[in-house]
């Protein structure tokens, strides 16, 4: 992974100017998607340029799937990014003690879950949920958490793991914010964005976890991303 960010101050900063580059390209992309009848692409990327039948150049935009990861779940099996390959896959950021925007996701998570059960059940979706706050969320706490809110748990996993690695993963691979806060809720400043990863694990959306419209519009994209070849 990049260097880590030395401090919180930067983090704040950096996380601003991301969520600014991430409203333009969301936007940006958003346009091209209603001529393509596609969603758009979020994160890193390479530009490559070819030369067509023709002779002109031209530009291809490759991006990346998310970076590798291993962490434990809640029966205390490891889970890598192997294990969502193929599949589409709605992420959260999240810890079972959250005293203000977790217990509001975690329902949205569980409430599109039953959606998709009932509405949709031939789709490939995955639900995966990290906790930042790992030191205290044991596999046991994951599971008793994931009971308590009704989830699947073939097909959502609850992961923990050291805390630096899922900070990382969740600034520099999602491009999302997660950091320890003396002034946070709970001590830990964190996103309420979920994020809709397509078959190859690749970002192409985010969506508000605390609004029940924005989740509504993830669950309506992800069945266009299940029609993608």
């Amino acid at each position: 992974m990049k260097r880590r960010l030395e401090n919180i101050n930067t983090i704040k900063a950096a996380s601003l100017a991301l969520l600014c580059c991430l409203t333009f390209v969301g936007c940006t992309d958003e346009k091209a998607s209603e001529r393509s009848n596609s969603l758009p692409y979020f994160g890193e990327f390479d530009i490559e340029l070819t030369t067509g039948a023709d002779g002109t150049a031209q530009a291809d935009t490759n991006y990346y799937p998310i970076p590798k990861f291993s962490f434990l779940n809640q029966d205390s099996l490891w889970i890598t990014q192997k294990d969502y390959e193929g599949y589409i896959t709605l992420v959260d950021f999240f810890f079972t003690d959250c005293p203000s925007i977790c217990p509001v996701m975690s329902a949205q998570m569980a409430r599109l879950q039953t959606k998709f059960s009932l509405e949709h059940p031939e789709l490939p979706i995955r639900f995966l949920s990290f906790s930042v706050k790992p030191e205290t969320d044991t596999p046991d706490k994951l599971k008793r958490y994931a009971t308590g809110i009704g989830a699947d748990l073939s097909r959502w996993n609850f992961l923990t793991g050291k805390p630096q690695d899922i900070y990382d993963l969740a600034q520099e691979g999602f491009l999302l914010t997660a950091f320890p806060s003396d002034t946070a809720a709970g001590g830990i400043f964190h996103t309420d964005k979920v994020t809709l990863l397509d078959r190859t694990l690749r970002m192409r959306g985010y969506y508000d976890g605390t609004s029940t419209k924005s989740m509504d519009q993830l669950f309506t994209d992800a069945i266009t991303l299940s029609k993608e070849p």
